[in-house]
């Protein structure tokens, strides 16, 4: 599977004659399986339909800071009537990279020196993502002194060229200056991309979610666990580059990504079993599931009718799963959670301890925002020396990149 999977894209198209090929790009890109924006100069239309490129992204393209529709008027006649704003800062936002092919001369010396006079150049200049451009000009231009000089200012930035290749060119000239064909595009952001994963080639085991234990064919104990704070590590460890291996309770959550391996259980035992099965054969191990700590001793195997006065129903204890992969650990990085309603600190130090954990991630039912069914969390870390590092209250999203940050210093320190 492409490292594009799931990616969004802003493609921005400038006024040059390669502006052909950006519907090819654009198909490469949705077939990868990225979502696709389309921001063209308006040059660039002379050379491809927005319609084109509307219809193979499946998005609405954008040239200006507005865009305008027919209204009939008070006579009946059509007039012209400001609909939209494209808020450059949101698409921006959006984006995970932005790519610029064609980028003609004009672009990028817009691009260079900050003269923002279209819809694209404002998006790029509100950009916090890694933004590619692909040169296309003729052969003078490209080794023109001022050109070679905005190559520069572009990678001072941080901006990753694709450099142009050679060819025949619109002048009827051969030479250095046609842009890159898209399959190279296309081909050189995924290798860029996977040599810049952090976590390319780890195998990381999460577990999300309830666990639900059996009272009888209808019944159960659980708890209010949606397992969204384990889908989010777990899509933010494979976005990073890792190999997922979730194990999940009955949750709606779905994996977002398909590259993710997602293991389905119900009870702790059944969760325990997929974890030791897996355990053997991971780098790291994020036990976020909430399992339950007791489960009936005995199932009744017909529902249980309701009868007169109280029914009491015997508990046991379930297996420690946290526990049980910290005695057989290796070199494994094993994170554990802890949702406390007291003394949390303390009891965190001593799940840490006691269950051989290198980090533990603490909630705390006190703080506000935290806790089950809840869109954000508020956490602390603890590791295995004790250190003690609070966090503020965030998304679940946000919570999820702190952790996977753990893991990554911890390889990469």
């Amino acid at each position: 599977m492409s490292v594009l999977s799931g990616k969004k894209i802003v493609l921005g198209i400038s006024g040059g004659i390669a502006a052909y090929k950006s519907a090819s790009l654009v198909r490469l890109f949705i077939k990868a399986g990225a979502q696709v924006q389309v921001i063209m100069t308006p040059a660039s239309k002379d050379f491809v339909t927005p319609l084109t490129l509307s219809t193979l992204s499946k998005n609405p393209v954008h040239s200006t800071f507005y865009d305008e529709t027919d209204v009939p008027s008070h006579n009946g006649e059509l007039a012209k009537q400001n609909a939209m704003w494209n808020n450059h800062v949101e698409i921006a936002l959006w984006a995970d990279l932005i790519l610029i092919a064609p980028a003609t001369a004009n672009t990028l010396s817009k691009m260079a020196n900050g003269n923002c006079d279209n819809l694209l150049v404002a998006t790029y200049l509100s950009s916090k993502c890694p933004v590619y451009f692909a040169p296309a000009m003729d052969l003078d231009m490209y080794k023109h002194e001022s050109t070679l000089s905005n190559f520069s200012t572009l990678k001072s930035f941080g901006n990753i060229i694709i450099a142009a290749e050679s060819g025949e060119l619109a002048s009827g000239l051969s030479g250095e200056g046609r842009m890159a064909e898209p399959e190279n595009i296309v081909a050189f952001i995924e290798a860029d991309l996977e040599r810049k994963l952090p976590l390319k080639g780890k195998n990381i085991l999460i577990t999300a979610g309830p666990t639900y234990e059996a009272i009888d064919p209808v019944r159960f104990i659980g708890n209010h666990s949606s397992g969204k704070m384990g889908f989010d590590i777990a899509k933010r460890a494979s976005d990073l580059g890792a190999n997922v291996i979730l194990i999940t309770g009955p949750t709606h959550c779905k994996a977002e990504n398909i590259s993710i391996k997602t293991v389905s259980v119900v009870s702790s035992e059944e969760m325990y079993d997929a974890c030791h099965q897996y355990f053997n054969d991971v780098d790291v191990a994020i036990c976020a599931a909430a399992v339950a700590d007791y489960k009936p001793k005995s199932i009744a195997i017909q529902k249980i009718k309701k009868v007169d006065g109280n029914l009491s129903i015997v508990l046991e204890k379930t297996k420690d799963i946290l526990a049980s992969l910290g005695e057989i650990k290796k070199n494994q990085f094993l994170i554990g959670f802890a949702l406390e309603t007291e003394n949390e600190i303390e009891n965190a130090k001593l799940k840490v301890q006691k269950k051989n954990l290198d980090l533990i991630v603490l909630n705390s039912l006190n703080d506000e925002g935290a806790g089950f069914g809840k869109p954000t969390n508020k956490i602390t870390f603890i590791d295995k020396d004790f250190k003690i590092e609070p966090m503020e209250l965030k998304t679940k999203e946000a919570v999820a990149v702190d952790i996977l940050n753990k893991v990554i210093n911890h390889y990469h320190a």
